[in-house]
C-alpha cells in the first residue's frame, strides 16, 4: 500500500529536529499565505470575455504554434 503524501511528510517531521521542524513551518506559512493572496477571481475577468479580436487571437495562436515549442539551449 502507497503512504499518503501528507504521511510521508509528518513521517519526515517527526525524525527531524526541533528547529529544522520550526523552519518547515515557517516556509509552509509563507506558501499558504502565497496562494490566498495571489490572483483574481475568474467571476472578476468574464467582464473581459469576447474583448480580444478575433485577428489577434489568431496571432497569438500562431505566435505559441511557432515558438512555444522550441528550446534554445544557449540561453540555459
Amino acid at each position: 500500500m502507497q503512504i499518503s503524501l501528507l504521511d510521508q511528510i509528518i513521517e519526515q517531521l517527526q525524525i527531524m529536529p526541533h528547529p529544522l521542524q520550526r523552519q518547515v513551518l515557517k516556509f509552509v506559512n509563507g506558501l499558504s499565505k502565497v496562494i490566498v493572496l495571489k490572483g483574481t477571481p475568474g467571476c472578476d475577468l468574464l467582464q473581459f470575455s469576447g474583448t480580444i479580436p478575433i485577428d489577434d487571437l489568431a496571432l497569438m495562436q500562431d505566435a505559441i504554434a511557432q515558438d512555444c515549442e522550441r528550446v534554445d539551449l544557449d540561453k540555459w
